[in-house]
C-alpha cells in the first residue's frame, strides 16, 4: 500500500478527533498514538522501499557496468594478445633482418679489408718504382746539368773568340767608315741646304 500523503493524515486525525469527541475520551490518546506510529511505520516503511527500489536499481546499473567493464577487459586482453603476438612476430623478422644485415656487413668488410690489402701492396710498388725513377731522373739531370755546363764554357769561349775577331775587324774597318760617314754627312747637310732648310733646325 503506498504511503499517505500529508492531506491524507490530516483528514484521518481529524475524523479521530470527531470520533473521540464520544464518550471514550479517555482511550483517545492511546488510539492516537497508535495512528501516529501506524503512519511513521508506514512512512519507514515507504522510504524503506523507495532506498530498496533504490539500491536494487543502482545495483543492477553496477552489474550491467560490470559487465561492459568485464567485456572491454576482455576485448583488451585479446587485443594485447594480438598486439603481443604481432609484436613479437616483427622483432623475429627484425632480429632476423639484423642477423642477415650484420653477416652482409661482415662480407662487406672482408672484402674491403681484402681491397685495402692489394691497395697497399700497389701503393707499396708503385712508391718503390717512383723513388726508382726519381733516382734515375736525379742520375739523367746532373749528367744533364754536368753536360750543359760543358757546352756553355765552350759556347763561352767560341763567343769570346768570334767577338774578339769581330772587334778586331771592326778596328781595321773603323777608319775607312768614319770617312764615309762624314762625306754622306756632308752630302745631306749640302742638299737640305739646297731644299731651303737648315740642317740645324732639324
Amino acid at each position: 500500500m503506498p504511503p499517505k500523503t500529508k492531506k491524507e493524515r490530516m483528514e484521518a486525525g481529524a475524523q479521530a478527533k470527531k470520533k473521540s469527541a464520544g464518550p471514550g475520551v479517555e482511550a483517545e490518546p492511546t488510539r492516537r498514538l497508535a495512528v501516529l506510529e501506524r503512519e511513521l511505520l508506514r512512512d519507514h516503511l515507504a522510504l524503506r522501499r523507495g532506498e530498496a527500489r533504490r539500491a536494487k536499481a543502482s545495483e543492477d546499473q553496477l552489474r550491467q557496468r560490470l559487465q561492459g567493464l568485464e567485456a572491454e577487459l576482455e576485448e583488451a586482453r585479446r587485443e594485447g594478445k594480438a598486439v603481443y603476438a604481432e609484436m613479437s612476430r616483427q622483432c623475429q623478422a627484425l632480429q632476423e633482418e639484423a642477423e642477415t644485415r650484420g653477416r652482409q656487413q661482415e662480407e662487406e668488410a672482408r672484402g674491403l679489408r681484402e681491397q685495402l690489402e692489394m691497395r697497399r701492396a700497389e701503393t707499396a710498388a708503385a712508391r718503390g718504382a717512383t723513388e726508382q725513377a726519381l733516382r734515375e731522373q736525379d742520375q739523367t739531370r746532373a749528367q744533364l746539368q754536368t753536360h750543359v755546363s760543358d757546352m756553355e764554357a765552350k759556347y763561352e769561349e767560341i763567343l769570346h773568340g768570334s767577338l774578339d775577331q769581330l772587334l778586331a775587324k771592326l778596328r781595321a774597318l773603323e777608319p775607312l767608315w768614319d770617312g764615309v760617314g762624314l762625306r754622306l754627312h756632308a752630302r745631306h747637310r749640302e742638299q737640305l741646304w739646297q731644299l731651303g732648310l737648315n740642317p740645324l733646325d732639324l
